[in-house]
């Protein structure tokens, strides 16, 4: 299908020239505001990309002097139009290997009129958005937005501004999650250069997506609990091998594509059982023997399209994780659970048809102009490249 390599080939261009300016624009912070009379407890989170905006050194981390010493500066609280004494300064606590996570205690002189402040990141990446989610005094949890245009929520008091963030904006929450989050764009560049025709497409992003939104659900309701810094590494593996599939098949050499493949796993399968780097060994024995076998399947099948829709609901099933990640550490209210996660998912898909059909219009023009370029060039380049992406990613993430 000439024209599903085209796509991926625009959408390929559209990482690259993107790319860096999405990774400056996924900006997030967590955190969590409990009221209790005239003490402001607060828990605040920060993934290890964002707190390394903060190293003044060639370390990949500043210190949590750095930190503490930042956060006092941009996180406060005010009642009654004075500022509340930070009681306890920050001071790091437990946190999941991707994240770094603070604890402070502020002390109002009065209940009245308490206003939360947060600038935190903002003055380093002025797009930065922390989610916050808020219990006040008389029991009641919402989840609120800082932004850079929305620096301060009154909780209580006549001018209270304290409402829960809206369906709405869980769904450009997902969006946003897509939009910005290039190795997620790359896999679906895969996708689209793996399918010969319309039909394919919509096996494997059918199983794509029953895949993500069923370990999505799992992931934040609590039901599954995944390893956060496995999950990364994973993802960046599903896109080197939906890249080998492609040349296997180009190649007519499966065999070959699935030896180089499983023996370079294979050699972190034997790296880790020497406690070298951040992967279990059988995972990536499983890895392993799952990517070769595939690989040899899928070259040798005169239709795979079927067999395909099972193996990116295992994707999916990776990815899923991956999109679960935000969500989890705002330690989401019971109650809104259902519609959260129904905004966030609703927005994750709505961000990947945009990339297809953005994708698919830049292709029709191309046509007309008769700029297109015939599909075994753009599969065998871009398969190259998705290769060359996903292993990167894989050994940055596995052993970095």
């Amino acid at each position: 299908m000439r024209r599903c390599g085209q796509i991926a080939l625009i959408a390929y261009w559209l990482i690259a020239v993107a790319g860096p300016v999405f990774a400056h624009t996924k900006s997030t912070s967590y955190s969590n505001w409990q009221i209790s009379g005239n003490v402001v407890y607060l828990s605040f989170t920060i993934p290890i990309a964002e707190s390394a905006r903060l190293r003044d050194s060639d370390a990949p981390q500043p210190t949590d002097e750095r930190l503490e010493t930042y956060l006092a500066q941009h996180l406060g609280v005010d009642a009654g139009g004075r500022s509340c004494a930070l009681s306890s300064p920050a001071k790091p606590t437990k946190a999941t290997a991707q994240f770094r996570r603070y604890e402070l205690q502020f002390r109002c002189d009065s209940a009245d009129d308490i206003a939360l402040h947060s600038s935190a990141f903002v003055d380093l990446v002025p797009s930065h958005v922390s989610l916050a989610q808020i219990q006040a005094g008389n029991g009641r949890s919402v989840q609120q937005l800082f932004t850079k245009d929305n620096q301060v929520v009154k909780v209580t008091g006549s001018e209270s501004a304290l409402r829960g963030a809206g369906f709405l904006q869980y769904v450009l929450m997902g969006i946003a999650h897509i939009f910005t989050g290039v190795d997620h764009i790359a896999f679906l560049i895969g996708l689209v250069l793996i399918s010969r025709s319309l039909r394919d497409l919509v096996y494997v992003v059918t199983g794509f997506t029953v895949g993500h939104s069923t370990t999505l659900a799992l992931a934040v309701t609590g039901i599954i609990r995944p390893h956060a810094e496995f999950i990364d590494a994973l993802v960046a593996l599903t896109i080197a091998m939906i890249g080998a599939e492609n040349i296997a098949v180009a190649s007519r050499r499966p065999i070959t594509v699935a030896v180089a493949l499983g023996g370079a796993l294979l050699f972190a399968f034997l790296a880790s059982s020497l406690h070298f780097g951040i992967l279990p060994p059988l995972l990536l024995l499983g890895a392993t023997l799952f990517a070769s076998n595939y690989l040899v399947l899928a070259g040798y099948l005169s239709n795979a399209a079927r067999l395909r829709i099972v193996v990116t609901i295992v994707f999916g099933l990776i990815h899923g994780f991956g999109f679960a990640a935000d969500l989890l550490e705002l330690h989401l209210p019971p109650d809104r659970l259902l519609s959260i996660l129904f905004g966030f998912n609703v927005g994750v898909e709505t961000g990947q048809l945009a990339i297809v059909m953005l994708a698919l219009a830049l292709v029709v023009l191309l046509g007309r102009a008769k700029l297109a370029l015939p599909r075994p060039i753009v599969v065998d380049v871009c398969s190259a490249a998705l290769v060359g992406l996903g292993t990167f990613w894989f050994v940055t993430r596995t052993y970095a």
